[in-house]
């Protein structure tokens, strides 16, 4: 029986079954006409319950591949000898602080551990709050920064659909350089956003509110994959302390070497931009509950004056960070960063052969293996093409390659794979997208062909993307060639 009280069916059917399911419908599932069960996951791949094999293009909190050895085998040795709260002296903690030190600048010395990104954001705006005295969040639009109440309050992407923007909450424009303000073709792109920036925090201050903290992805994902323009943090941030404010960096997705070219995704900007505050989780522990926040002696001091005590029951535990610790022990023995860098930029140039061959792609951006596909109903409009995006994610399913859509319009492909995701891996994804974009073009090219003729018939012969998800699958697609 299930937890209503009526008989279930086990397994899969519970979950599709309206009276059965045992969770929300609040609690999503990915592809929810046709869900996959997945019991098995190795390196850069997932397996159903019939073992099928999909390639996984989207899961970056598996950050060194699911289940990798070392990282399954330290966390079951830490287990076997002990797991306890952090109230009591262990070398793990130790090791973990120390280890994750060597990749941040020196002024981010005091770490805080938690069990994830939320924790970790929502830590971080206590941080602020108690160093600067004031309360006011300036953010990005459509960013995410977590599922707590706090962090609800501060993301556009979600506080928009539930209570709105409270009155300590500031929103700047995106610095998107594809659909924003200032686009591609703008001389400083970076300036200019933080100019909107500083006219934001000049209004703030003439309200007579005080700033706290500006809260920044370092690479916004939700909002669409977006790289802001180099040197745009740097501009932000002077704004942001003169106005008594600290620099938040959250790089709960895109950290731990995934741009390839650097170990953060804030030194994009520049060698002299170094955050108040960096928030870490997903990635760092490999699917293990594993977040952290890294920041200054001074930010750290001022929260310590308050005399409360910050205690996580498993934040920090002999466990997690045997497992942080492997995490970072994968990274540098299998080079994953440059892997990263490598692969990233064979999959960019991939696409932008594919790019150049279909005119729905509109922009391919990204760096290392964090790269958006940004599919668009006509050039001149930018008009995000959501349902083409949503059909194209549902026949990479069907060839048993995952992938979702983000960014306001949902019609950005997003790539954030494994760190291990292959070459090989990205020349089968760019081929079989490939044969799909061609496949959808050669039907709707069908499609305008008969309305043109003489007694053609109406728009209703044409058939729709779900009914193109009918047709027989597309499997291979030609190889793509450098």
């Amino acid at each position: 029986g299930c937890y209503c009280g009526w008989t279930c069916p086990l397994g899969l059917q519970t979950w599709l079954s309206p009276s059965c399911r045992p969770c929300s419908d609040s609690c999503r599932l990915f592809y929810p006409e046709d869900p996959l069960k997945i019991v098995r996951g190795q390196g850069q791949y997932l397996y159903d319950e019939q073992g099928a094999e999909y390639l996984d293009c989207i899961n970056n909190v598996a950050h060194v591949g699911h289940c990798h050895p070392h990282v399954v085998r330290a966390a079951h040795e830490q287990n076997q000898a002990l797991n306890t709260n952090s109230r009591y002296l262990h070398d793990n903690i130790v090791d973990y602080a120390q280890r994750l030190s060597e990749t941040l600048p020196e002024k981010l010395c005091v770490f805080y551990f938690l069990n994830s990104g939320s924790e970790a954001n929502d830590l971080a705006l206590r941080l602020a709050r108690k160093y600067t005295g004031h309360w006011d969040v300036v953010v990005l639009d459509h960013a995410y920064h977590g599922h707590l109440s706090s962090l609800i309050d501060i993301s556009p992407y979600k506080f928009r659909d539930l209570d709105g923007q409270k009155e300590w909450v500031h929103v700047a424009p995106l610095p998107d350089t594809y659909r924003g303000l200032y686009r591609e073709d703008h001389p400083n792109p970076a300036g200019a956003y933080a100019s909107e920036v500083e006219r934001l925090v000049n209004s703030i201050q003439e309200k007579g509110r005080k700033i706290a903290a500006f809260f920044a992805e370092s690479l916004p994902s939700v909002g669409g994959q977006i790289i802001p323009p180099a040197g745009f943090f740097q501009e932000v941030a002077e704004h942001i302390h003169r106005a008594g404010g600290v620099f938040v960096a959250d790089e709960i997705q895109v950290g731990f070497g995934r741009v390839g070219k650097h170990f953060w995704a804030f030194q994009l900007q520049g060698q002299d931009f170094v955050p108040d505050i960096v928030t870490m989780g997903k990635s760092i522990g490999n699917g293990h509950p594993v977040a952290c926040v890294a920041t200054t002696r001074a930010v750290a001091r001022a929260f310590e004056a308050t005399g409360v005590e910050y205690f996580n029951t498993f934040g920090g535990s002999p466990v997690s960070c045997a497992v942080g610790v492997a995490v970072l022990d994968v990274l540098e023995r299998e080079q994953l960063q440059a892997h990263a860098a490598s692969v990233g930029g064979f999959l960019m140039e991939l696409l932008e052969q594919q790019k150049a061959k279909h005119p729905i792609i509109g922009d391919v951006r990204g760096i290392g293996l964090f790269i958006g596909v940004d599919l668009i109903k006509d050039g001149a409009t930018r008009t995000p093409a959501t349902e083409e995006a949503n059909y194209v994610v549902s026949r990479m399913k069907e060839n048993y390659i995952l992938l979702s859509t983000d960014g306001p319009g949902r019609n950005v492909l997003k790539f954030k794979p494994p760190m291990c995701f292959s070459a090989d891996n990205a020349r089968h994804v760019a081929a079989t997208m490939d044969a799909i974009l061609t496949d959808m073009e050669e039907k709707v090219r069908s499609c305008e062909t008969l309305r043109l003729q003489p007694g053609g018939g109406p728009a209703e012969r044409c058939p729709s993307l779900e009914e193109m998800k009918s047709a027989p699958q597309i499997h291979g697609g030609g190889d793509l060639q450098l």
